[in-house]
């Protein structure tokens, strides 16, 4: 085993044991970040391995990281220790493939952004689990840089084995439910294209609504999200520099296949032929990234009423309930409405329902949602400005958006999750109840599990 890398092993432990073995405050933001986290995972020891390991390179106590405190705390560190200390603040939880069994290692290639890497083993234990692996397995786990071109194992990993289409984007995802942060940490070019294609989601969503709140019956608002859909695909054919004028029998012809066949593989993943014609022409060119097809819930359809709010960071919210809550902060004596106690701690305790919304009502309403917290949470003390991001937390919503599910997904992924759903389609029985499948990467998960 090299120097450096039996140096990082060494190190490695050291660090733990430091983070495990403290007191006071290191102790107590250990305590709060692995509370938070556990509230995603399911509490295992791998899962438990993973936040230790996690909270030493993401963790903050006070504005110093514990590898900073580590490093300060042990003055003897020489410089070259320093910088592979430091150099683990880039650290990140990835969904890998194996693509060759190295003989101290592994060389990996990230799913969820299709880079490699080569990993190497940094311990007798990790070396003696990594011999039962073959190509093509999945493995879940933490790399950590070693050299500017060599990665090690950090903490455990989770062995998935060889994964078909369909349980692959399953497992991905999982990922992305359970660790947001880490879906293009890796690729912050990515990242960033992720986050504009939501900025200009928002402004088209208000070109074209005239607000970026609009409240309709449900079969009203899906027609109109269609109709906006359509508008969306134009502009992304056309950024993609695609001629968008041409007949589906002209594309069919150009692309060598049937016009038939591009409208059934459209309808099978519900999306746009011209769309389905180019990709299966390879027309797409550098394009890097996908907008996912966005449309209304199906058990959204038919309420009565659904309001969408759309956001340059939080996304696209879609709220059957959003009047009848502004409703109940409007009305003299909020007890009186039926099923507001219940509908208030929907709000609280459901994962759909975002900080945002709450900072919206907080922004329109302050007086009133401040008295019907104060009455709900039977705390007359209670402070809107103060104490409502604190009521939050304590329910497990994040402060700070996270990637929303209208972002722009790399084109592999979006790939991956057509064809899968397209698998799993195949095999089912043709039957006049048949569900239509969920669209793009965002969605396609769940009609796979």
């Amino acid at each position: 085993m090299d120097v450096i890398v039996k140096r990082s092993h060494t190190l490695k432990q050291a660090l733990v044991d430091f983070v495990l073995d403290a007191d006071g405050e290191l102790a107590q933001a250990l305590e709060v970040y692995a509370a938070a986290q556990m509230r995603r995972g399911n509490g295992d020891n791998t899962q438990q391995d993973l936040i230790i390991d996690s909270f030493i390179t993401e963790g903050k106590v006070g504005d110093n990281s514990p590898i900073e405190l580590f490093i300060a705390s042990h003055a003897d560190l020489s410089e070259s220790d320093r910088n592979l200390l430091n150099s683990w603040h880039r650290s990140f939880i990835g969904l890998f493939t194996i693509t060759q069994i190295l003989p101290d290692g592994l060389e990996l290639i990230n799913w969820l952004t299709a880079k490699n890497y080569i990993v190497k083993s940094n311990s007798p234990e990790k070396q003696q689990a990594i011999s039962r692996f073959k190509p093509g397995d999945i493995l879940l786990t933490r790399i950590s840089s070693l050299t500017d071109s060599e990665w090690i194992f950090s903490g455990p990993h989770t062995f998935m084995g060889k994964l078909g289409k369909p349980k692959l984007a399953v497992a991905i995802g999982n990922f992305k439910d359970n660790y947001k942060r880490h879906l293009y940490s890796d690729a912050p070019d990515l990242l960033e294209e992720a986050w504009q294609s939501v900025e200009q989601y928002y402004q088209q969503f208000v070109d074209f609504f005239g607000s970026d709140e609009v409240t309709l019956p449900g079969y009203q608002l899906n027609k109109k999200i269609a109709q906006f859909q359509e508008i969306i695909s134009e502009k992304y054919l056309k950024a993609a520099g695609l001629d968008t004028s041409k007949s589906l029998d002209e594309i069919a012809q150009e692309a060598g296949i049937g016009a038939e066949e591009i409208t059934a593989a459209a309808k099978e993943i519900g999306a746009d032929s011209n769309a389905v014609s180019q990709i299966l022409n390879g027309k797409k060119g550098n394009q890097k990234m996908v907008a996912p097809k966005v449309d209304l819930p199906a058990d959204l359809r038919k309420a009565e009423q659904v309001t969408s709010i759309s956001h340059p960071r939080w996304g696209l919210i879609f709220l059957p309930t959003y009047i009848k809550f502004t409703t109940i902060l409007l009305a003299d004596d909020w007890r009186s409405i039926e099923g507001a106690e219940k509908l208030i701690r929907y709000y609280l305790e459901d994962k759909s329902i975002n900080a945002y919304i709450w900072h919206r009502l907080a922004q329109k309403y302050p007086t009133q949602l401040e008295k019907v917290l104060q009455e709900f949470l039977k705390n007359p003390e209670f402070n809107l400005s103060n104490d409502l991001d604190k009521l939050l937390q304590e329910f497990g919503k994040p402060i700070e958006p996270e990637l929303p599910e209208i972002a722009s997904v790399p084109l592999h992924l979006h790939n991956l999750f057509q064809e899968a759903i397209t698998e799993v389609n195949k095999s089912k029985p043709k039957g006049k109840g048949q569900k239509q499948p969920a669209k793009g990467f965002q969605r396609g998960y769940t009609n796979l599990r």
